[in-house]
Parts: C-alpha cells; sequence; structure tokens
C-alpha cells in the first residue's frame, strides 16, 4: 500500500519494525526509467511503500535511513548526540592508543622463553 505523507509512513514503518523486529525488512529502490524513488517496508503481512520524485525529498531518505540501519543493526537507536564524524573521532579517542593489552606478550618474548 502507497502512503501519499511521508510523515505518516514514517510513523507506520517504525511501528511495524517496533511490532516485529526481526521479520520487518526496509528497502530503496530507484526507477531510472520513471525518475522515481520508492521506500518500503514490510513484514511480510504488511508493505508500507512510499513513492516520489522530488530531489527534495532526499532528506528524508536521509532521516528513515538513519533510524532504520541502527535499529536493525544492532537493534537500537544510537546515543542522542553520538552520530556524524564526531561521534567516530570520539571512539577512537577512548581506545588505548596502544594495540597491547595488559597481560599480553609479544611474538618475540613468546619465542625466546
Amino acid at each position: 500500500m502507497y502512503v501519499e505523507d511521508f510523515e505518516a509512513f514514517y510513523e507506520q514503518a517504525l511501528g511495524l519494525f517496533k511490532a516485529r523486529p526481526i521479520e520487518t525488512r526496509y528497502s530503496i529502490k530507484f526507477r531510472n526509467s520513471e525518475g522515481k524513488l520508492v521506500l518500503k517496508v514490510t513484514d511480510d503481512r504488511t508493505c508500507l511503500k512510499y513513492k516520489t520524485d522530488q530531489q527534495a525529498d532526499l532528506k528524508k531518505l536521509e532521516r528513515i535511513t538513519s533510524i532504520f540501519l541502527p535499529l536493525m543493526a544492532c537493534g537500537d537507536l544510537p546515543a542522542e548526540g553520538a552520530s556524524g564524524p564526531e561521534a567516530g573521532q570520539q571512539q577512537q579517542q577512548q581506545q588505548p592508543a596502544s594495540g597491547v593489552q595488559a597481560g599480553s606478550t609479544s611474538k618475540k618474548a613468546r619465542r625466546r622463553g
């Protein structure tokens, strides 16, 4: 079923995912011959589609994709403010500077004795 309003599609898609997270799939298709972008969320019982041919709607695509990818990958949304390039830099700074952990020995030390 095609949903005309993006906000209605967004809310229904999130509701569908929350109801059946394991079975729900999200797909994006661009029909070059028609110049249309189709977003689809389905759980094999309910199929929601949103179709657009407006370039301005790409921000909407980015918005819903930035929600669905973390939900489907790890089952939870990232922490507020922990998205974008700054989050990756903060995570790298929190990791130890050297690759050697406490209690580990190098290959040379193991060979010698």
